[in-house]
């Protein structure tokens, strides 16, 4: 399950903030990343929740009120972490929710950098999985949030060991394998993508 959000400075995401959220092109179309609104987004982020794909490994499955008061830990004042839907042809099939992995109690359990940005997604619909769009909606992602936030030199990720496919969407969008991390919920794989060295140029 996604860490829980911490106090962080106003400017803890500021290339999103400022704009960083595409439109970008992707094989499978138009993706950006658009703000979540609870009262909007609710229903469409619980019902995926309680799918049991993904229940298994977020741990937010049960009535409305589990998933609101997550979204709304998310987007609480001075959070580090920010929560998207990835629309993809105009069309909401993910949840994203990008955080300070150095302000976060992750940074506990691995040689945190200062701006390290830490990733969690999921495909949201059965039928949008097994189609090939987490790998380069993640890449498409992973860009957007290095081209906005200059102050990262890389990304991070901590998906639960025993789950496969997201393991495999993190190395074909780029991350490497950096070790097994035992975090309070679950065994974790830590995942980082460096910023290319031309990009520090």
């Amino acid at each position: 399950m996604p860490s829980p959000g911490r106090e962080a400075d106003p400017d803890a995401l500021p290339g999103l903030a400022a704009g960083g959220r595409g439109p970008v092109g992707t094989p499978g179309g138009a993706f950006r990343l658009v703000p979540v609104r609870i009262e909007r987004d609710l229903p469409l982020v619980g019902r995926w929740m309680n799918d049991p794909a993904v229940a298994a490994f977020w741990e937010l499955a049960g009535p409305g009120s589990v998933t609101e008061r997550h979204l709304r830990g998310q987007l609480a004042a001075g959070g580090h972490s920010s929560p998207y839907l990835g629309v993809l042809e105009g069309r909401p099939m993910s949840y994203w929710e990008i955080y300070r992995a150095d302000l976060d109690p992750l940074a506990r359990h691995y040689p945190a950098r200062p701006h390290d940005i830490g990733i969690h997604l999921l495909i949201g619909g059965a039928a949008d999985r097994g189609r090939g769009l987490g790998g380069p909606l993640l890449e498409a992602v992973a860009d957007l949030v290095l081209d906005g936030t200059p102050a990262c030199t890389r990304l991070v990720a901590e998906p639960d060991l025993r789950n496969v496919p997201s393991v495999a969407v993190f190395l074909s969008a780029g991350f490497r394998f950096s070790a097994e991390v035992d975090l309070p919920a679950k065994r974790a794989a830590l995942m980082i993508r460096e910023r290319h060295p031309r990009d520090l140029l």
